[in-house]
């Protein structure tokens, strides 16, 4: 590959969006849209990117990484004078200046390899990726000579009736040679219906030059499909869904159902792991190898041993080791690291805690801002008073410790090891080790109180 850079176009406002957020912001599959291209563009082999902003440039701008050069088309006067204002970025360029365009997520990185090579191949000053499509309407057509060179390309709202019927359509990416690019540009023109300056004119401008132009077509017409509505939105979701877990499976992940589970671009799963319906991993969600994650748990920025099986929970930025069993309808929230070999039972919620190798919380108990050391058993209904009103403290449950159902431990407090408090305690000061705690009143019976 020649020396190139990329460009891609992220202007515009997307009005058909019907949404005050930059088009290219609206995520799928928990990814910018902008992002998808960029990462396209660099796993291509194309690392010198520039992005041309405008809608909403500074949120737009603040989504980038430092690596990326930002170019403001202040008025969204068309393709080609968005190109002309990226002109400081590649005039000194003599190689390939690869125009993409940023509501594209599902562009492949080999699709833009196969369109560099065709380009470098043919010695074309212009290559278009196009694709065949059965119903072409709303694209620009790609009107062609008897010897298959591109001749133009004509927009469907200026296009005759015949040039309607071709099917080889526009994506609006191309690859260009640089400096042939830079003279095409200066001879554009507006005299079109929308009174703009049209990236696709200088295909004509370029042969009236001597050059030939041509096109690249992609196999997996996919890779051009544009996001305009939220409609299309969530159609991009899909495909780009069925890429994740396609890829997923090819490792070794097991799907019951792969149109029912939703993983986000990031997410790892390990060989052997079965994922059943209704499943969401998102964010940097890593799990281990022979896991089971039980219908409609959701895991977000998680990470999850091996062997660890989770039932119909929601786990959130927290950790969770190995063997270590979860659900149904537990509630792990930020913060906590749960270690091997533990329970978190159903209607149990923990919150920035630790629990250490061989914890057990089986039901019905809040941890929160507590530490409960190894193979600990809270009782059910055990709770973790960490709040006062003003401030949050925490509480600690040392190893072997026993703590029986429906106690209250009042932080800041600590049970020692090996340590049992006795069910329905409420316990305001520390447990010392290998001792009982009974805090409750003693039982008295009113005989006859309710015939009285």
């Amino acid at each position: 590959m020649n020396e190139s850079k990329t460009i891609i176009l992220a202007a515009g406002q997307g009005t058909r969006m019907r949404s005050q957020k930059p088009k290219v912001l609206h995520q799928v599959c928990g990814k910018n849209i902008l992002n998808y291209v960029l990462d396209a563009s660099r796993d291509s082999g194309i690392n010198e990117i520039a992005v041309v902003v405008g809608y909403q440039a500074e949120e737009v701008k603040t989504s980038l990484s430092p690596d990326v050069t930002t170019i403001l088309q202040s008025e969204q006067l068309g393709t080609g004078h968005a190109v002309l204002q990226a002109l400081p970025f590649y005039s000194e360029l003599k190689g390939n200046l690869v125009v993409l365009v940023g509501d594209a997520p599902l562009v492949r990185p080999e699709t833009i390899r196969g369109l560099v090579a065709e380009h470098e191949r043919r010695g074309h000053g212009a290559t278009v990726l196009s694709a065949n499509f059965e119903d072409p309407t709303g694209y620009g057509r790609m009107v062609k000579n008897k010897a298959g060179d591109l001749e133009k390309i004509v927009e469907e709202r200026d296009a005759t009736v015949s040039e309607k019927r071709i099917q080889e359509i526009n994506s609006g990416m191309y690859c260009f040679d640089a400096q042939t690019l830079i003279l095409a540009l200066k001879e554009l023109k507006t005299d079109n219906t929308q009174g703009e300056y049209y990236l696709t004119d200088v295909v004509e401008i370029m042969r009236g030059m001597g050059k030939t132009t041509g096109t690249y077509v992609t196999p997996d017409h996919e890779d051009i499909q544009a996001i305009n509505s939220k409609v299309q939105l969530a159609q991009a979701e899909a495909l780009m869904r069925k890429r994740i877990n396609a890829k997923l499976m090819d490792v070794g992940v097991i799907m019951i159902d792969p149109a029912a589970t939703y993983i986000g671009w990031d997410v790892i799963v390990g060989q052997d792991t079965t994922l059943y319906p209704g499943v969401i991993l998102e964010g940097k969600t890593v799990i281990g190898k022979d896991c089971l994650i039980g219908a409609n748990s959701r895991l977000v920025n998680m990470e999850i041993g091996d062997a660890v099986t989770i039932h119909n929970s929601t786990l959130l930025d927290s950790s969770v080791g190995d063997n270590t069993s979860v659900g149904p309808y537990a509630y792990v929230r930020p913060g906590s690291q749960i270690g091997r070999h533990c329970k978190v039972g159903d209607f149990v919620e923990v919150k920035n805690s630790t629990m250490a190798d061989g914890a057990k919380a089986a039901h019905l108990t809040y941890i929160g801002d507590g530490d409960v050391g190894e193979n600990v058993n809270l009782g059910c209904g055990t709770v973790f008073v960490n709040y006062d009103g003003k401030k949050k403290y925490r509480t600690t449950v040392e190893k072997n410790a026993f703590i029986g159902c429906n106690t209250n431990l009042i932080a800041p407090v600590t049970v020692k090891e090996g340590a049992y408090i006795a069910a329905g305690s409420t316990i305001t000061d520390d447990v010392p080790e290998d001792s009982l705690a009974i805090a409750r009143a003693r039982q008295v019976n009113k005989v006859g109180y309710l015939i009285k």
